[in-house]
């Protein structure tokens, strides 16, 4: 079976020159190889076909069969890698904490094991009868979130 290890030496440099980054990297059970590439500025089909030859040229058919595929990360897809946290800083992300809780902000700041969303919610305020909009900053633990992923606004 193909190791991962081997596709990783394979991509590295030319993901390095290109100032792209691995989302994922996965052999299955079949040779089955998925590669998930991501840039800040969006990856063109054109580039998956790229790299996807560059892989071919560094593997051999006759030794070893393999199916292979490469592709962008989806737009509303989770995120998978702290990059993609850094790049949708300023936008719109949905949260789904572990314990089940669901909330949507701004992103506003990445650091090394969190990140933080900035909330608008609707609080009472006292000596007046109607809710205010007031806009919260909240703290998450990247192991503390089921899933987080980009809010595709039109």
């Amino acid at each position: 079976m193909i190791k991962e290890s081997l596709i990783q030496g394979i991509i590295d440099k030319k993901l390095q020159e290109d100032e792209m980054f691995l989302v994922e990297l996965e052999v299955k059970p079949g040779n089955k190889i998925l590669v998930i590439v991501d840039h800040d500025n969006g990856v063109p089909i054109s580039y998956c076909i790229e790299l996807s030859k560059v892989i071919e040229a560094g593997l051999n058919r006759d030794e070893e069969d393999f199916e292979l595929e490469v592709a962008s990360a989806g737009i509303g897809q989770p995120f998978k890698v702290k990059r993609q946290y850094q790049k949708n800083i300023g936008r719109e992300i949905e949260v789904l904490t572990l314990e089940g809780k669901k909330f949507n902000g701004k992103l506003t700041e990445v650091a090394d094991d969190t990140f933080s969303v900035e909330i608008e919610e609707k609080v009472k305020v006292e000596g007046k009868k109607r809710k205010e909009l007031q806009v919260r900053t909240v703290n998450c633990k990247f192991d503390e979130v089921k899933q987080v992923k980009d809010i595709i606004s039109f």
